[in-house]
């Protein structure tokens, strides 16, 4: 009898010590899927080299970039980037990472197209892309109404800047197009391929996107 009552009492402890194991790693999991999908709206502080720019996201705007900037926020894709196209009265892009690592890994990591719902009026935040279904982690702010030709083209709006327009206008935009172009220009690969010590080295007056953080 007593055998018993140990063995039942070690077979229980043991039920337990599982339990346990487990929980930590279901817990994790959880956080990780929660971390890649954002919130209904949720808002992003760009700290940088000019001052605080505030991006409100509207997930139900375009669900696949809003979960996109979601994880690259959390990702600390953003951090230390460059503004490396800024013209004057158009746009501020950034989101080519500082590590050419780190960006040639994520270089290829697209999502799916987003149904364009809001229009690309000065103050909205969209992914550039060159190819259907191609958007990656590059993004841009409209520094006045691209509406003409931008909604045509199927750049779908994610979230809007709330606080920080004129931080954005304030961008250093002397490089313009010579500093990274777009996409479809197809004259990143240096970036690409040098990161931060090529953009610094040739460009050294751009704007830094120091940090980006999800605000509680």
């Amino acid at each position: 009898m007593r055998t018993l009552l140990v063995f039942l009492c070690s077979a229980l402890l043991g039920s337990a010590s599982l339990s346990g194991e487990r929980s930590p790693r279901r817990s994790a999991e959880s956080l990780a899927l929660q971390e890649k999908t954002a919130s209904a709206t949720f808002r992003v502080r760009l700290e940088t080299t000019k001052g605080p720019i505030v991006i409100e996201v509207h997930r139900d705007w375009a669900p696949l970039g809003a979960d996109r900037f979601f994880e690259l926020v959390n990702a600390r894709y953003f951090d230390d980037n460059r503004f490396f196209r800024v013209v004057k009265g158009q746009w501020a892009q950034f989101g080519i990472n500082g590590d050419p690592a780190v960006a040639k890994r994520w270089r290829t990591q697209t999502i799916a197209d987003d149904p364009r719902v809001q229009s690309n009026v000065r103050g909205m935040v969209a992914f550039a892309f060159a190819e259907a279904n191609g958007r990656t982690t590059q993004v841009y702010i409209a520094l006045k109404d691209l509406s003409d030709p931008q909604d045509k083209q199927g750049f779908a709006p994610f979230g809007r800047v709330i606080e920080g327009m004129a931080v954005a206008d304030a961008l250093n935009s002397e490089y313009g197009e010579a500093s990274g172009s777009g996409i479809r220009a197809g004259k990143q690969q240096p970036l690409f391929d040098g990161g931060n010590a090529y953009l610094d080295r040739e460009f050294p007056r751009l704007d830094r996107l120091v940090r980006a953080v999800v605000m509680p």
